[in-house]
């Protein structure tokens, strides 16, 4: 009987070998390398690549040349494909729903990733307490005026996290380790806010309060964390900036495209915010100038959950989902699951 056919997108294997060769005994590997959106969908059309079962994206630096995967690529899958299991833990660039109605199971790899992501965003809350970025502009400019002005005024606007509250937009993997993290190293008391209340077992570990309300937490916060996924729309605009205590931080580690600039931009401006970190932004890889030139903001370049532990893990998850799903007929980390449920039951 012939092997399942797996379509792998982008470089060769780096890490995984062994559980690599096991996948190739299950599977027959299919390479489309780093094609570009008209040679995919090229290829596709002329069923270049046969009927695939499955696709696999090991890295997220390579394989996604052909761009967001919407209707116009989904359209062109084979009936034969049922799963999707790609690095990194944000999908923005892929129509989750539209992968579902055609029965196709989409996995991210944010498991992968958590713990490189919470650090991450432990950095950025301690930075917004700690104005840290004042400090690292003011030592890096060379200039002893700039280091002696950080030096010498830092101190009075600068503050420790510890006993402040921390609200978390979506307590998800990363959410949740993040809520760890500060609770346990920064004894800070944890807020937070999802579409559903966790169970208690998941609340138990920061000693959370779920807060139903997203202008309650914004209200009670000292500091708020987007750790959310980018489901199409913004989520912190100027009306709910305005909802945030007077003098309150912020730190995005989740999209860009969740938080309105111009509206963080005038909020710190107007001092309703004291600080920001952003390891994401609006229009990547381009900087908001004013915000980059800013000393009470923290910037990185997308690097939150870039760690060499999160390749290795991104490239074994993403095996691990497409052997899960044929061996047990349930992925590891599935995102749309409960939408192709809901699509092929309509069709019933």
């Amino acid at each position: 009987m012939a092997k399942p056919i797996v379509l792998q997108l982008g470089d060769d294997i780096r890490w995984n070998h062994e559980l690599y060769a096991k996948f190739k005994d299950q599977f027959e590997i299919r390479r489309s390398y780093s094609m570009s959106r008209p040679e995919f969908i090229c290829a596709l059309k002329e069923k270049k690549f046969g009927d695939f079962s499955a696709m696999y994206r090991p890295f997220w630096n390579t394989g996604g040349e052909m761009g967001n995967w919407d209707e116009e690529l989904i359209s062109l899958l084979p009936d034969s494909c049922k799963v999707y299991a790609s690095a990194g833990a944000g999908f923005d660039w892929v129509d989750t729903a539209c992968l579902a109605r055609k029965g196709v199971v989409y996995c991210n790899a944010a498991a992968a990733c958590t713990e490189s992501v919470a650090d991450a965003a432990l950095w950025l809350i301690i930075s917004t307490f700690r104005l840290f970025s004042w400090s690292g502009m003011a030592a890096r400019s060379l200039d002893p005026d700039q280091f002696v002005d950080a030096n010498r005024n830092l101190a009075p606007v600068s503050f420790n996290p510890k006993g402040h509250t921390l609200g978390i937009i979506g307590f998800g993997q990363i959410g949740r380790r993040t809520a760890e993290k500060a609770y346990l190293a920064l004894n800070m008391k944890i807020l937070y806010h999802d579409i559903v209340q966790m169970p208690r077992e998941l609340e138990k570990v920061s000693q959370a309060t779920y807060h139903k309300s997203m202008d309650t937490l914004l209200a009670e916060s000292d500091c708020v964390v987007v750790a959310t996924p980018f489901s199409g729309e913004t989520l912190l605009n100027a009306s709910l900036l305005s909802k945030m205590k007077r003098g309150s931080r912020l730190v995005n580690i989740a999209r860009g495209k969740l938080l309105n600039e111009a509206a963080l931009l005038d909020a710190l401006k107007k001092g309703q915010l004291s600080a920001a970190g952003l390891d994401v932004h609006y229009n990547e890889p381009h900087v908001n100038h004013e915000l980059g030139k800013m000393k009470n903001v923290e910037i990185l370049s997308h690097n939150a959950g870039a760690s060499l532990d999160s390749h290795i893990g991104f490239e074994r998850l993403g095996m691990e989902n497409i052997i899960s799903f044929y061996e047990k007929g349930k992925a590891v980390t599935p995102v749309n699951a409960h939408l192709v449920a809901k699509a092929t039951s309509s069709k019933l």
